[in-house]
């Protein structure tokens, strides 16, 4: 996790609570993130070369702080349907108290930086993985193979970043989206058992209809 301290700390919330009021990184001016700061702009240029290398770091101070809360809450779990409520229900209700963070991430993934739109994929790619990783080492879908479990947290890390944004903008939907998430990623993997069960296992569990 990345720590700031300082002025870079300054500068880093200044663009935070600029993003809040629906902008992005890229539309921000380094003179109007130093004026929100309280800093003079030749401050910027101490901490950051450009505004890429600036975004950067708002990205992965972003991260870090979702990053290792959210793999305790999956480590901890006895099963994926916990993972799934507990781990939606923490990422949603950080991106609620930190609403810029949910505006930085969709915006900018789309957005005219492409060192910033790699940076974003990256960062999805790190944590479909680590989801993965952490569903596997805890066997949380028995029967499921590797490669079928990493292709559904890809799909699920995207779901939820841009379900949060709407989680966000609508209070009066909240509990109907985390439901709705929940449900998504529960259906994901309970499909992809199914796919993966040979069609005489299915049938020798149906009931009986001549009976």
């Amino acid at each position: 996790m990345i720590t700031l301290t300082g002025g870079k700390l300054k500068l880093v919330e200044a663009a935070l609570r600029l993003c809040t009021k629906s902008r992005s990184l890229t539309s921000l001016s380094l003179r109007e993130v130093a004026r929100e700061a309280g800093l003079n702009p030749n401050t910027f240029y101490r901490h950051f070369r450009n505004l890429d290398d600036f975004g950067l770091v708002v990205l992965g101070h972003l991260a870090g702080e979702m990053k290792q809360a959210v793999r305790e809450l999956r480590q901890s779990a006895q099963t994926h349907d916990q993972a799934a409520h507990d781990t939606v229900r923490w990422v949603f209700g950080y991106f609620q108290e930190n609403p810029a963070a949910t505006t930085v991430a969709v915006r900018e993934l789309n957005g005219p930086s492409s060192v910033l739109r790699r940076a974003l994929e990256n960062q999805l790619e790190a944590s479909a993985r680590e989801m993965a990783e952490d569903i596997i080492e805890r066997d949380l879908v028995p029967g499921l193979d590797t490669a079928t479990i990493h292709e559904i947290s890809q799909m699920t890390i995207r779901y939820i970043l841009f379900r949060a944004l709407e989680y966000v903008e609508k209070p009066e939907q909240r509990e109907r989206i985390q439901g709705e998430t929940e449900r998504f990623i529960n259906r994901q993997f309970r499909g992809a058992l199914v796919e993966s069960t040979p069609l005489e296992t299915l049938a020798s569990g149906m009931p009986n209809e001549s009976r």
